[in-house]
C-alpha cells in the first residue's frame, strides 16, 4: 500500500467517523441514518455527470453491492435498536476485516504477507475489544452482539463486491455514483413504506445530516472504492475501520465521553495495527 493510498484511506476513516458522530448526536437514529443514506443523492448525481460510466461487466457487482449495502443498513438499524452504539459499532466494524482477509486469501487467491495478516488481526481485535468495555453495569447484550456480527458480515460482503466491481468497471467513481444513487432511492422507498413519518421528520430536522453527513459519507466511501483498485481489498478494509479511533476521539472531545484505561489500550492496539500495516511493505 503506497503512502498516497494509506493517507487517503485514513482521510476516509476520519470522514466516516464524522458522519457517524452526526448520527449519534441525534435523538432518532432512523431519521439521521435516512438523512445520511438519502443524502448521497446530491453528490452521486454530481459524480454521474462528470465521471465515465462503468463498464457493463461491472453491473452484476453493482446490483450485488446494492443488496449488500441495503442488508447492512437494515441490520445496523436493528442492532442500534437492540444495543448501544459503543457495543454494536466496534463488533460490526471489527468483524468485517477478518472476514474480508479470510475470503481474500482462501478463495480469491490474494497473497498477504504474514506481517499484513498480523496487522489486519490486530486492528480487528483492537476494534472489537472496545465493545467489551462499554457498560458500567457489567451486563452484556447478546441479541445486539449477534445483530452486530451479522452487520459485520454485510460490511465484509459489500467491501468485497464493491472492490471487485470497481476494478472491473474501469471507472471507480462512476461505479460508486450509480451505487450511491440506486441505494439511496431503494432506502427511501423502504422507509416510505415501513416508516413514512421518518422521511417527513428528516425534511424538518435532518437537513444538516442530509447535506453534511450525506456528502461526507459519499466522499468517504468513494475514496475507499478508489483505494480498492489500488491495494488489496483486505488491507483497505482493515485500515478504513480505524475510523472508530477517530470516532472515539470525537466522543471524548465533543460529546464529553470518558476515556478510561481499557479504551486507551484498545485504541493503542488499533493504531499499532495501522502502523504495522503501513510498515509491512516498506
Amino acid at each position: 500500500m503506497t503512502t498516497t493510498v494509506f493517507l487517503a484511506v485514513l482521510c476516509a476513516a476520519l470522514l466516516h467517523a464524522g458522519w457517524n458522530a452526526l448520527v449519534k448526536g441525534g435523538a432518532d437514529k432512523r431519521v439521521n441514518m435516512s438523512g445520511v443514506i438519502i443524502g448521497h443523492l446530491p453528490a452521486s448525481l454530481l459524480a454521474l455527470a462528470v465521471a465515465p460510466a462503468p463498464d457493463l461487466a461491472s453491473w452484476p457487482y453493482l446490483l450485488g453491492g446494492m443488496a449488500c449495502h441495503f442488508g447492512y443498513q437494515i441490520f445496523l438499524l436493528n442492532a442500534y435498536r437492540a444495543g448501544d452504539l459503543s457495543q454494536v459499532y466496534p463488533i460490526a466494524r471489527g468483524t468485517a476485516p477478518l472476514i474480508v482477509a479470510a475470503v481474500s486469501v482462501l478463495f480469491l487467491g490474494v497473497v498477504l504477507a504474514p506481517l499484513e495478516l498480523a496487522a489486519v488481526a490486530i486492528i480487528a481485535l483492537g476494534l472489537m475489544s472496545m465493545a467489551l468495555v462499554r457498560q458500567s453495569d457489567g451486563t452484556r447484550n447478546l441479541p445486539a452482539a449477534r445483530l452486530a456480527v451479522i452487520t459485520g458480515c454485510f460490511i465484509a460482503a459489500y467491501s468485497l463486491v464493491d472492490g471487485l466491481g470497481a476494478r472491473v468497471s474501469g471507472s471507480p467513481l462512476g461505479f460508486y455514483a450509480w451505487l450511491g444513487t440506486l441505494n439511496a432511492l431503494i432506502f427511501a422507498a423502504y422507509m416510505r413504506i415501513t416508516a413514512p413519518g421518518v422521511l417527513t421528520q428528516m425534511r424538518v430536522s435532518g437537513k444538516r445530516v442530509f447535506w453534511v453527513g450525506g456528502t461526507a459519507s459519499f466522499v468517504a466511501y468513494a475514496i475507499v472504492v478508489w483505494a480498492f483498485t489500488q491495494a488489496p481489498i483486505a488491507l483497505v478494509t482493515a485500515l478504513r475501520e480505524t475510523s472508530i479511533v477517530f470516532a472515539l476521539g470525537i466522543g471524548v472531545f465533543f460529546f464529553g465521553e470518558k476515556m478510561n484505561l481499557p479504551k486507551l489500550l484498545a485504541t493503542f492496539a488499533t493504531l499499532s495495527g495501522a502502523l504495522l500495516l503501513r510498515l509491512a511493505r516498506l
